[in-house]
Order: structure tokens, then C-alpha cells, then sequence
């Protein structure tokens, strides 16, 4: 009697199946240093939650890549009996990629990287949402990154994760704050975010320029870069977020970089405008 269960190899040699490499261009900026990638933003996109939106960052031109966030705001609600008394609302943010976001699979567990984005992003909304109207209350902020800018493991390998991250957290501020402004919640401002970097490309006589809104796989050096969460109408910073080494005056580079950052954030903040007065209108 055969044994129905296993499962017979093939009786001659086989040869293992050969996949050919996918061919990845490397993209290069078309825009103006000054322009900002186009993006879509709206919000209402889930009913469940208190507040909601999504945004989508379009690609670059012949990049391939874009940037694509949802979040969902839940509450204010009542803190559990057992933990302690908080005259003030107690803002929680939860930062993570979905699985499927870039090429190399994220898992379910958040790293040391969605962690720090985290943390950013309650930063940014802390200085914007008045907590004082909502004692002994919680929200909590989910951001998904159903996107990411461009392949991840690509990024791992040229060294430019960490400057990605800032692109991310930029997002992450717009599309927060415009959930937090859809949920109801009072706050003293709409943040936007927005992000400038100093970078180098290669070539004879190339030297750092100021780019908004880069995209770091379409330069070949990137020396610094500056990541905001801006209130336009107060004219204040609630999160600012610095790195690299700049050249010549490192005082007028950084003032120039966070300067670029500002303008980036009030296209954003314009975008959020629009959407919640569209939204108000359709209510």
C-alpha cells in the first residue's frame, strides 16, 4: 500500500530555478530646491476612530518611490481606575510600518527606529494640543506607514536611514495633526511638518546646496538635515530635530536649514487647512 501523505521528488536531476536581480535606477532630482513633492491629504477615511486621515506624498519624478500614512486618533477617554492621576491629557503615540511597506518585510514587533519616531511625533503634538481641557483623560495616536519612501534595505545599505527617518517624521506630524483637528480635539494650532537638508551631489566643483524636501536616494551626499513640527499661525516650534556637520558658518547653516524647514511645513500646513474646511463643508 504507497503512502498517500508523502510527496515524491521529481526521478530525474533537477537545476535550482535562477531569479534575476531587480535593476534599481537611481533616481535624480527634477524639482527646484525650493519645491516640495505634491501630495494628497484627507481625512474622515475611518469611521470608527474619533479622528482620522491619510496622506499620500507623491514620487518623485522617476524615482518610483512614494510616501503614503494613515492615522487614527482614539479618545479622549477616561484613564483606567489604576493608573495615576494626570491633571493633564495623556498623550500616546504609536509609530509603525506596516509589514508591507518596504522591500525588505517589517516585522510586527516595533524596532529602536519606530520607537524614536514615536517619541517625536508626541513631542510635536504636545505642544500643540491644550491638555489642560481633558484631566484624568488618554489619546492615543496610531500612525501606520503604509509606504515608505523609497526601498529600505536600499537605504540601510547606502547609510541613509537615519536621513529617511526624518522624511518619515515628517509625514507623521501632517497627517497626525490633521487627525487630532478632525477628532475635535482643541489645540492651540494645526503642526505641520516639514523638512530641509544641506547635500552635496558628485562632480568637479560641486558644492552643498539647501534642498527642501529631499528625497535621499536622488542625492549622492547628504551633510545635514533638519526636520520641524511647525504652528503656522502662532509662528512657533514644538519639535525640531538636527543632524549632520555643515560647512563654512555652522551658525548660518543651521539657521538657513531650519529656515528652509519652516517653509517647507507651511505648504503642509496650508494642505491641512484646505482639507478640514472641505470637510466641514461636506458635514
Amino acid at each position: 500500500m504507497s503512502d498517500r501523505r508523502r510527496i515524491n521528488g521529481p526521478g530525474g536531476p533537477t537545476n535550482p530555478p535562477v531569479y534575476d536581480e531587480d535593476l534599481i535606477i537611481k533616481p535624480v532630482r527634477t524639482r527646484n530646491n525650493n519645491d516640495v513633492r505634491p501630495f494628497y491629504l484627507k481625512t474622515g477615511v475611518t469611521p470608527s476612530a474619533s479622528g482620522s486621515a491619510y496622506l499620500e506624498i507623491d514620487q518623485s519624478t522617476g524615482s518610483g518611490f512614494g510616501m503614503k500614512f494613515t492615522c487614527t486618533v482614539h479618545g479622549p477617554r477616561s484613564l483606567p481606575r489604576s493608573a495615576p492621576f494626570s491633571p493633564h491629557m495623556v498623550i500616546s503615540t504609536h509609530v509603525k510600518y506596516a509589514p508591507f511597506a518596504t522591500r525588505q518585510r517589517k516585522g510586527y514587533l516595533r524596532d529602536a527606529s519606530e520607537r524614536d519616531l514615536s517619541i517625536h511625533l508626541e513631542t510635536a503634538l504636545r505642544g500643540a494640543v491644550i491638555a489642560d481641557r481633558w484631566p484624568k483623560s488618554g489619546v492615543e495616536v496610531v500612525v501606520t506607514i503604509v509606504e515608505g519612501d523609497v526601498s529600505r534595505q536600499t537605504t540601510i545599505d547606502e547609510g541613509h536611514e537615519e536621513w529617511n527617518t526624518m522624511s518619515i517624521l515628517s509625514g507623521c506630524i501632517t497627517v497626525a495633526s490633521a487627525a487630532i483637528a478632525d477628532a475635535g480635539i482643541d489645540s492651540v494650532d494645526v503642526a505641520a511638518g516639514g523638512v530641509a537638508a544641506l547635500v552635496q551631489d558628485e562632480g568637479i566643483g560641486k558644492e552643498p546646496v539647501l534642498v527642501m524636501d529631499p528625497s535621499v536616494s536622488e542625492h549622492e551626499t547628504v551633510l545635514a538635515a533638519c526636520c520641524v513640527a511647525y504652528l503656522p499661525a502662532r509662528d512657533e516650534i514644538t519639535n525640531l530635530w538636527y543632524k549632520g556637520s555643515s560647512c563654512g558658518s555652522h551658525l548660518a547653516t543651521y539657521q538657513s536649514l531650519v529656515g528652509r524647514a519652516v517653509l517647507a511645513s507651511k505648504g503642509a500646513g496650508k494642505a491641512i487647512s484646505v482639507s478640514l474646511n472641505e470637510a466641514a463643508l461636506l458635514a
